[in-house]
């Protein structure tokens, strides 16, 4: 029997609950259970933040005092009276030369987010012009069979963001297309299973650093007489082999535990291999391909970072590296503000992971 979807039913499954919870709570229908609920989950929520963000403005201004205090009286154990009075007008004037060179505050960080902003903007323009400009004489050397010319400005913040995204879902789906066919193969075949057991336990724990150099000896050597650049190759074969393992053990999990009776079904209508993998094991093993799928897409991103910056591949990676080693005045805060970036993003691909999960699940089982 069908059943309809209501409003309530669509929110839930969207995760947007809280917005019927607030309209209950301005029209006085609230539940005082449900008010408690909308307490802990949202206020609460809230308030840890701001405790965070108070903490955390503490805890820069006491290192910012300390560092300042070390500079003025070291100054004045150096140089004298004269020099650590010069040294703290120049710490109170603001001058970026003698700056504590700490934790930065919140306010400092939003401000090195804004600059990166202003800067995608300015490089943006600079390329768009250079396209602009270059058009005309790149038609005449396509047309003449030559390689046009391209823009190699320095990326922004946001370019950086953008190859960090396509590296770790070049990886990720490099991942998948190893990962599920072993994983089904392991799963039916108990001789299988045994015979790539011992090589999944050996290097499953291998350490990411020790992957990209293994892929890199690879295809350095295959790609020697090619002229390309091949950071990114290495870079996303690299957090595929180190991402892959999760979807492979819970593939092969997932298809050794389908219930005997969906195969013995399967022999009853005599379904060919492949009909009874897509038909039956496969949607049967869905839940923990999933939840293998997920752990892979959140590992991919971890050590996607480590990676860019082995490899020297444009990303969050590189930037960071590049940053650290540049020891500007405002690097700890780009720094920090590239943190929050590959936090944010990497739970927004956890909930993408969640909601196709959902969405899978949702379709099996609500009949509309």
């Amino acid at each position: 029997m069908k059943q309809s979807i209501t409003l309530e039913k669509v929110s839930k499954f969207m995760g947007f609950g809280f917005l019927t919870t607030l309209k209950d709570l301005f029209t006085g229908k609230l539940e005082k259970e449900d008010f408690i609920n909308f307490l802990r989950k949202v206020v609460v929520p809230i308030a840890s933040i701001l405790l965070f963000l108070g903490l955390w403005q503490l805890g820069a201004e006491s290192l910012y005092n300390r560092e300042a205090n070390y500079k003025i009286e070291t100054a004045l154990a150096d140089q004298g009276p004269e020099a650590a009075e010069a040294m703290k007008a120049c710490i109170a004037s603001g001058d970026v030369s003698c700056q504590p060179n700490t934790l930065p505050s919140p306010g400092q960080v939003w401000d090195s987010y804004q600059s990166l902003l202003r800067d995608h903007k300015i490089i943006r323009a600079d390329k768009e012009a250079f396209i602009e400009k270059t058009a005309a004489l790149n038609e005449k050397r396509i047309a003449a069979g030559k390689d046009p010319i391209t823009y190699t400005g320095r990326p922004s913040f946001i370019d950086q963001i953008v190859m960090s995204l396509k590296t770790v879902f070049a990886g990720f789906l490099l991942a998948l297309f190893i990962a599920i066919p072993i994983g089904i193969l392991i799963g039916l075949s108990p001789t299988l299973k045994s015979a790539f057991n011992w090589f999944i336990q050996i290097f499953k724990p291998v350490s990411p650093v020790v992957w990209y150099l293994l892929v890199f000896m690879i295809v350095k050597t295959i790609l020697i007489d090619s002229t390309e650049d091949s950071s990114f190759i290495i870079s996303f074969i690299s957090v595929g082999f180190c991402s892959m393992w999760a979807t492979l053990v819970n593939t092969a999990m997932g298809v050794a535990s389908v219930d005997k009776d969906y195969i013995n079904v399967a022999k009853v209508l005599k379904l060919g291999p492949v009909q009874k993998v897509f038909k039956v094991i496969l949607p049967s093993s869905l839940p923990l391909i999933f939840t293998g799928l997920k752990i892979t897409l959140s590992v991919a991103w971890m050590v996607l970072i480590a990676i860019e910056l082995l490899a020297q591949s444009p990303g969050l990676g590189l930037f960071v590296w590049e940053e650290f080693q540049n020891g500007a005045n405002d690097s700890n805060s780009k720094i920090i503000v590239a943190m929050f970036v590959i936090g944010i993003i990497g739970f927004l691909l956890d909930r993408i992971m969640l909601t196709i999960q959902n969405w899978v699940s949702f379709n099996k089982s609500e009949a509309i």
